[in-house]
């Protein structure tokens, strides 16, 4: 039995993907201000703006895993 799986690439599947990561992208931008906040790290509003206007999920992702050691707001932003 074949299954039809063309929904998944079709443009309505993008469309509700593109809709689920902007639902999604400013609560994990309120987790990095969050977490950065709660080590007591200084967010200079340029970072805050930053963090707060990113759209793409993997740089988010980035960010939020380097707001756990980051010296400095501005050091999430390192690619090492």
């Amino acid at each position: 039995m074949a299954v039809d799986l063309s929904f998944f690439t079709s443009p309505m599947s993008e469309e509700l993907r593109d809709e689920g990561r902007a639902e999604v992208l400013p609560i994990v931008a309120e987790a990095i201000l969050m977490f950065l906040e709660q080590r007591g790290i200084d967010i200079p509003d340029d970072a805050r703006e930053r963090i707060n206007s990113c759209d793409d999920p993997e740089t988010m992702h980035h960010w939020l895993t380097r707001s756990a050691t980051a010296p400095s707001a501005e050091a999430i932003f390192d690619q090492a």
